[in-house]
């Protein structure tokens, strides 16, 4: 399989996939509503529009294509939860009747492997422990839903001949693209700058361990991933972790906030993903991006 769409390829976590298939010897497309600016990427990439709109034939996108991966999702931008703002109606008919008719587009102009990018959001709020795969759907947010239906539709396509996987996404990190800032911009910035910041723990993955994740679903035995849903996550961390290594890479003398608890915090299991061989980044990956990210922040 080499020649795979990505949809949504220019937004924060499409980048890294986009870039992620590149370095590993795919011939990736760009699918998205405008095209990117000239440099976005670390080589040139091919765009074609690509729109989530039910009532949109856009099967000539597919043509010569063997691999589908959808990240695309129409919302307010800079929200997920609460990302339907003023129009719920809107928000559903884009991001689950738009992703279902691409997933139908797709299979039915012959790609072989389609992988949807869903997220933690379909866990809900459960009670304290790990979150693993076989604990049905229980979303309490709109976002939420949409990622769950979007799963479904994509599973009841699934043949021996279009074989689909789901990706549950936590938090994503790492650098964004030219012009743009990173998601912990802001918070380095108040840091910095002495303000109080709030404690906080989240789980977070590095952009570029999804975009491995999201290789191996392109590339693992069928038969495995075919129907599958698969948890994405590194690790849990502490604003307090992180600005710790702000504060030492900037000798900061600002105070660090109070270390969050994580009493209560839902953490997903990855084992499932692991045993297909995954492998994040863990807290090496963090200190070496977030050094870049001062880095560039400081030439800035």
């Amino acid at each position: 399989m080499s020649r795979v769409l990505v949809s949504g390829g220019t937004g924060f976590v499409g980048r890294f996939l986009v870039e992620h298939l590149m370095r590993n010897g795919y011939d990736v497309i760009v699918g998205g509503r405008t095209p990117h600016p000239a440099g976005f990427f670390s080589r040139p990439v091919d765009f074609v529009p690509l729109f989530l709109d039910p009532d949109l034939n856009q099967s000539a996108v597919f043509a010569g294509v063997q691999g589908f991966v959808h990240a695309a999702f129409e919302h307010v931008e800079g929200k997920y939860r609460g990302g339907e703002g003023d129009d719920p109606d809107g928000f559903r008919r884009a991001n689950i009747e738009g992703s279902a008719r691409l997933f139908e587009t797709a299979r039915n102009a012959g790609v072989k492997r389609c992988v949807f990018l869903s997220s933690r959001a379909i866990y809900g709020s459960r009670s304290a422990g790990y979150l693993d795969e076989t604990l049905p759907p229980d979303p309490d947010t709109l976002y939420g839903v949409v990622k769950a239906a979007g799963e479904d539709h994509l599973r009841l396509l699934a043949t021996q001949d279009f074989s689909v996987a789901s990706l549950r996404v936590t938090g994503v990190y790492g650098a964004a693209g030219p012009g743009r800032q990173h998601k912990w911009a802001e918070l380095f910035a108040n840091y910095l700058d002495g303000k109080p910041i709030e404690p906080r723990i989240g789980t977070e993955v590095h952009g570029d361990d999804v975009g491995a994740a999201v290789r191996l679903m392109l590339e693992a035995d069928s038969d495995t991933v075919r129907g599958e849903v698969f948890n994405v996550l590194d690790q849990l961390l502490d604003v307090r972790q992180i600005l710790s290594l702000v504060q030492t890479l900037t000798g900061s003398r600002h105070p660090l906030p109070e270390a969050a608890s994580a009493d209560g915090y839902l953490v997903m299991s990855t084992e499932k993903l692991r045993r297909l061989g995954w492998q994040p980044g863990g807290f090496e990956r963090l200190a070496t991006t977030i050094r870049e990210l001062v880095t560039d922040g400081r030439s800035a």
